[in-house]
């Protein structure tokens, strides 16, 4: 037996979960997740079922020089990791409500569906996002913008206690006066620093929401989005809302009011009543009839039909941009339209609100100032990432002189150093880099978006 069977004979003793190679059945189906584009191809896929089996595997890398990567949902994946160690946490998955405390503890790997299921019988609510498959951990870490945004802010700003595996193996629990800088940087800093096992979070008293979408035929209204952006400037803090941007394929898989037209879907989550709702949404049906309207009372526990995003695992990239104002929208029409050599998805949400305000305790979420968040994300074909780049640059290519940085949740695909300086205030950036030097001075952990080390003085 070599001396590397040997050690993984080790690992699998201490752990109980399962460990793969990729000369073990099932390893291809372990190591993908929802982003199908560029995976990784870990050397050891550990399927981890408790903090014990994070811990034993952490140090099983560390012992053999391995890079450490962690996968729940594998929604974000934006960066591929060869060889090393990849931590699975789907398995990890456990909710705990406390109602009377209104507060959750949530594991690696919970989906915030799971977390939802879990908090609606006591009439509360997590600050999920708009896809509910989403991994509620690494959301949360990169800071978390979702449905109830502009009233509670982002849910890394209601993060209680964070319990996270750091580089030497050891489990620690960080809060706001334990490990203050680790909690302090794991709010928005993602997944630079360990593993983390769990969190406990603060809940907010939901039930329903006036929530769904509006859709219109964007060559029938064609100042949709700038009509949308206006009508932002009215809302009160109670309403979050949203636009996707995209062409419907002319198949017969799509639905008919949908189907071969390039549509501007609409999307809201309001937290007061039915009617003030009608009320607040009467400019936007004041724009034309729209293709759909689903627009109602919607139970939280049913919050995924706001956005409707789909559910089928994908290969593609996105860009971001976090700006202060949004002007001549049209532009997007042509330049992310029908007519773009790939299809592109265009992603406008309004920010501001709760989300400009500081927390509690602070943390490391970037650019509060900003009112709002444009993406362009595209599905990209083998042979196109080249092409698919080129697309998104040109798209946003008018604002980004008025950028004030990006936002790492919604930035699918590789980032150079600056890029992800960029989604930071400088003196914040800085501290994460202290923070990388003192938890992860020799980089095991592969991070989506990496912070490095601080650099000597």
């Amino acid at each position: 037996m070599t001396e590397e069977a040997t050690n993984l004979d080790v690992l699998a003793d201490r752990i109980h979960g399962q460990v793969w190679t990729a000369a073990t059945n099932g390893y291809d189906e372990e190591r993908l997740g929802f982003q199908r584009l560029r995976p990784h191809h870990p050397a050891v896929i550990v399927g981890a079922t408790d903090e014990q089996d994070v811990r034993a595997a952490v140090t099983y890398a560390a012992m053999h020089d391995a890079k450490v990567a962690v996968q729940a949902s594998g929604h974000g994946l934006t960066s591929a990791m060869e060889g090393g160690v990849l931590i699975s946490t789907r398995r990890m998955s456990g909710v705990r409500v406390d109602p009377e405390a209104r507060t959750a503890r949530i594991e690696a790997g919970a989906t915030w569906q799971q977390v939802i299921e879990a908090t609606s019988p006591h009439g509360l609510a997590p600050l999920s996002g708009s896809s509910p498959g989403v991994g509620a951990v690494a959301y949360t870490l990169g800071g978390g913008v979702g449905l109830l945004a502009r009233r509670y802010g982002f849910a890394a700003d209601h993060v209680r206690r964070i319990d996270v595996v750091t580089a030497d193996g050891e489990l620690r629990r960080a809060t706001a006066t334990e490990e203050p800088d680790l909690f302090w940087g794991l709010r928005g800093g993602g997944g630079n620093f360990g593993v983390v096992t769990g969190l406990e979070i603060d809940l907010v008293p939901v039930e329903t929401i006036y929530g769904g979408g509006l859709y219109f035929d964007v060559a029938e209204v064609p100042d949709v989005l700038d009509a949308w952006r206006r009508w932002t400037e009215t809302l009160p803090e109670d309403l979050t809302s949203a636009v996707a941007m995209l062409p419907f394929p002319d198949l017969p898989m799509v639905s008919e009011p949908l189907r071969g037209r390039h549509v501007a879907h609409l999307q809201i989550s309001y937290l007061g009543s039915v009617p003030e709702g009608e009320r607040l949404v009467e400019p936007l049906r004041a724009l034309g009839t729209p293709l759909r309207d689903t627009l109602g009372e919607l139970p939280y526990l049913e919050s995924g039909k706001v956005f409707d995003e789909p559910d089928r695992p994908d290969a593609y990239r996105s860009v971001n941009l976090l700006l202060q104002d949004l002007e001549d929208l049209t532009r997007l029409t042509k330049l992310a339209g029908p007519s773009a050599p790939v299809m592109c998805v265009v992603g406008l949400r309004q920010l501001g609100g709760a989300l400009a305000r500081p927390p509690q305790v602070a943390n490391a979420v970037g650019h509060r100032e900003a009112a709002y968040s444009l993406s362009v994300l595209s599905p990209v074909e083998p042979g196109e990432e080249e092409v698919v780049r080129a697309v998104h640059r040109a798209a946003v290519e008018p604002w980004v002189d008025q950028a004030v940085g990006r936002s790492l949740n919604f930035s699918f695909g590789p980032l150079e150093e600056e890029q992800v300086r960029s989604a930071f205030a400088p003196r914040d950036y800085r501290r994460l880099t202290e923070l990388k030097t003192r938890y992860d001075p020799n980089v095991l952990f592969h991070s989506n978006h990496a912070i490095p080390p601080a650099l000597p003085v």
